[in-house]
């Protein structure tokens, strides 16, 4: 089998092109979004052990002036600096609602200035804070932004609610959140979305009901690690919620939860496509699959149904984000992940 090589010089140069210069043509539709590209870009710079070799400390100072120039006055991030629409008596009442902070591109913002080595200092901690709680619902979850009548817009979503722990626990951390759980969000509200939206698999769904999947699973486990929600301990004591004596995460869930993230790795690689054949497709008439041994009309067997791997195939596994799919790198990073967590917490369980 031949060996493959991250070419990470030629990452460099890619992430670099977008941090000093212009943003591909590709990116041009995303230009609201530059928050969510600034994180991704500076992100892979620095997980590839070139941000600060390549940029100055003058050059990360104007990065975190251009995130602290998104920061919106009554609390959070906006995704660019297009929709400011300025201080000084020009924010009205009839152009600010064209000028909002969302979740996302506060997740983004906060975790960038992170990366850059950014103290926080200018911060508006206290008005973040606000506005985060006023963006949860009542079944615990997060909307994206608020309206003028200070109603939560956009969809429930698994990742909001990830991003709004992110952004707590950098405000705030677990020991000040407890000391002054009256200005806190819901945070037994989330947990019990959390706990609607494990499935009997153990995975987590975007919401009760829904398929387990492996990046719904990695923001659930994110948040709760961060709310200080995971047990450290296979046999700590889960903290009551809600009524009824209930406690969660228990063993059992957590136990479920472990085995359906390590059933993900699979050595399925590319998914088949299975073409109707040619032709109306008749429903009397067909023959059954044979249940005795014998050859069907195409002369195939049940043990024919059944091909075992070959070695090379045994020699690459990847990671799938739902039950009977292929592999996808993306998913290696979201259950990996998971994993990882999970069992920093768990360090008494196999």
């Amino acid at each position: 089998m031949s060996s493959s090589i991250l070419k990470k010089s030629a990452h460099i140069r890619y992430h670099l092109r977008c941090l000093k210069t212009f943003l591909p043509t590709a990116y041009t539709s995303n230009d609201s979004q530059r928050m969510t590209l600034a994180f991704f870009t500076l992100c892979a710079l620095d997980l590839l052990g070139a941000l600060d070799a390549h940029t100055t400390a003058a050059e990360r100072s104007a990065y975190a002036d251009w995130i602290y120039r998104c920061q919106h006055p009554d609390g959070g991030f906006r995704g660019f600096t297009g929709a400011d629409v300025g201080d000084n008596g020009r924010r009205t009442e009839g152009n600010h609602q064209w000028d909002p902070a969302n979740i996302a591109a506060t997740y983004f913002a906060l975790v960038s200035l992170a990366i850059l080595g950014d103290d926080l200092a200018r911060v508006r901690g206290p008005e973040c804070l606000a506005w985060l709680k006023r963006l949860q619902l009542r079944d615990g979850t997060f909307g994206e932004a608020l309206s003028l009548e200070e109603e939560v817009q956009g969809g429930r979503d698994m990742r909001f609610c990830f991003c709004a722990a992110v952004i707590r626990w950098i405000l705030r951390g677990e020991e000040e959140a407890e000391a002054a759980e009256e200005d806190d969000i819901d945070v037994d509200g989330l947990m019990r979305f959390f706990e609607a939206s494990q499935t009997y698999e153990g995975g987590f769904a975007n919401g009760p009901f829904h398929e387990a999947h492996a990046g719904w699973t990695s923001c659930a486990v994110g948040a709760m690690s961060l709310l200080g929600k995971l047990p450290t301990t296979s046999k700590d004591k889960m903290r009551k919620i809600g009524g009824g004596g209930n406690t969660w995460p228990s063993t059992e869930s957590i136990d479920r939860l472990l085995g359906w993230l390590v059933s993900r790795q699979t050595s399925v690689l590319q998914e088949e496509d299975s073409p109707e054949p040619e032709g109306a497709v008749a429903i009397e008439g067909t023959q059954p699959p044979s249940t005795d041994g014998e050859a069907d009309q195409d002369g195939a067997t049940p043990e024919d149904s059944t091909i075992e791997p070959s070695e090379d195939e045994l020699r690459i596994a990847g990671i799938s984000g739902r039950c009977n799919k292929a592999a996808d790198t993306c998913y290696a990073f979201w259950a990996g992940g998971s994993l990882m967590v999970t069992l920093k917490r768990q360090p008494l369980m196999t």
